[in-house]
């Protein structure tokens, strides 16, 4: 058993009370290593060190800020295997995936915010008798908490630019996936990082993240996860006046259109249905294809489906590795039987997995499931795994219609070589995403985020900067 540790005050160490958490092997259903249950005591002496250091963080040139970061980002790039190999044991993600997808833009996040801060510029406004000047500060101790579906990926897209900002910050990662949190804290002690700016704590969220969330010192919450969830962070932090970044649920739409390349549509829904097991926040779930074209689309799309290869996260062929954990594979099957229960018909998949050697392991096939009413629960209700639902439309305002027809607004795709139709779809749809003819094409100085009940503010470029700072003005008179 692995024995995983804290980082706080720039040391490992294990929690105060000396309790541990199993951390579960998801491809094998066992556990392997164990993880600090840690409590309000450890949140308390993670944020005496963050306080303590913030004097000389915050004070510290924006060079030689970017020039730590981009110390760790290089470390992470050297360690892509290892952290690929753990990232795929911790979650249940295929290798390939992880070495593809998780560790370099986990590196890219480091990278790309030690080069933002640079970058990042203030305002001044001239009058007749004087001028202001806006100054951008950092907060001072943050709080982030991440999700266990892209461990490293989106535990580095928080930490990164509040770091670059000149923040101090205390960060929990999912207890389910803490791993690669762990790794990085080797790298961060290896990279020079001073200590106390980052504080690692392992735990769970009503022993951690509700102990970050009302602490009174900790300026801000970043945090993606459930709406759930995210509702009673808010509840908590919005009357303490905290400044609040929540990246929440989605049950994102694609549209097809007859007009649309083909191909190249059929090749990205695949990918964008089923990648890491459909534990994306940003996967097509619902799938809506203009009628015309909807027994071809359906007998191509479950083609492919079915000769995806679900097995075991290290062998090169895996195309669907296990789901996280037993209480998520045991929901996504649940909600599988509710498919049925609702009419629906399944057409792939729709089964647990059992492959040979790894009888107890989490996995699930991909499934494909038609003849479900758009609003009945399946279609509206926040699965997060590899199921998806295929609804066919008329019109443009029928597709529409059925997009925004949720509670959630975080991505959606539109298959359309007509411009002037995806700029309408793109205006009028209730996202906070919108790919045309694409899926996951990212640019990191972009703002991310979403509407409705799947988020509060955004992340990503000086969007993420300017949430980790405050700005003030100074006005002086001629």
């Amino acid at each position: 058993m692995i024995k995983i540790s804290n980082y706080i005050d720039g040391k490992l160490v294990g929690p105060k009370k000396g309790k541990y958490l199993e951390s579960f092997n998801p491809a094998k259903g066992q556990p392997y290593a164990i993880v600090p249950d840690s409590d309000a005591s450890d949140v308390e002496k993670a944020y005496r060190a963050a306080s303590k250091a913030f004097t000389s963080w915050s004070a510290t040139s924006i060079n030689d800020r970017a020039q730590v970061l981009t110390r760790i980002a290089d470390l992470i790039e050297t360690q892509l295997d290892s952290l690929a190999k753990a990232e795929s044991i911790d979650n249940g993600k295929p290798v390939s995936l992880a070495k593809k997808v998780d560790i370099p833009r986990s590196a890219a996040n480091f990278r790309f915010f030690a080069q933002a801060i640079t970058q990042f510029a203030t305002q001044a406004h001239e009058m007749s008798d004087g001028i202001n000047y806006t100054l951008r500060q950092p907060l001072g101790v943050v709080g982030t908490i991440s999700p266990w579906n892209l461990p490293l990926y989106l535990f580095t897209w928080k930490i990164a630019p509040a770091l670059a900002a000149g923040n101090c910050v205390i960060a929990k990662p999912s207890e389910v996936t803490p791993m690669t949190a762990f790794l990085l804290s080797k790298i961060c002690i290896k990279a020079g990082l001073p200590k106390g700016v980052l504080n690692i704590v392992h735990g769970d969220g009503l022993k951690v993240g509700s102990e970050m969330t009302k602490h009174p010192n900790i300026k801000a919450i970043s945090f993606t996860g459930s709406t759930r969830v995210g509702k009673e962070i808010a509840q908590v932090a919005a009357p303490m006046f905290k400044k609040l970044s929540l990246e929440m649920g989605g049950k994102n739409p694609n549209l097809i259109f007859a007009d649309c390349n083909y191909e190249k549509m059929l090749d990205t829904t695949v990918r964008s249905s089923f990648s890491n097991q459909g534990q994306i926040c940003l996967c097509g779930s619902r799938i809506l294809i203009e009628r015309s074209i909807y027994g071809k689309f359906k007998k191509d799309f479950v083609k492919r489906v079915k000769a995806l290869k679900v097995g075991p996260p290290e062998r090169r062929n895996t195309d669907i590795g296990a789901v996280v954990s037993k209480t998520h594979y045991e929901k996504v099957l649940s909600y599988i039987k509710l498919a049925k229960k609702e009419g629906g018909k399944i057409r792939a998949g729709g089964k647990a997995v059992f492959p040979r050697g790894y009888k107890r392991g989490w996995y699930i096939e991909p499934t494909v499931i038609e003849g479900l009413d758009p609003y009945c629960r399946t279609n509206q209700e926040e699965i997060f795994g590899p199921v998806v639902t295929l609804i066919p439309f008329d019109t443009e305002e029928e597709a529409l219609e059925y997009a925004n027809a949720t509670e959630y607004g975080l991505s959606c795709s539109v298959w359309t070589e007509n411009i002037s139709r995806a700029n309408r779809i793109a205006k009028r749809i209730d996202a906070g995403i919108v790919w045309i003819n694409t899926w996951m094409l990212r640019d990191l100085r972009t703002p991310f985020g979403g509407v409705k009940n799947s988020g509060v503010g955004r992340e990503g470029g000086f969007e993420a900067l300017r949430f980790f700072t405050e700005s003030k003005n100074v006005c002086i008179q001629y």
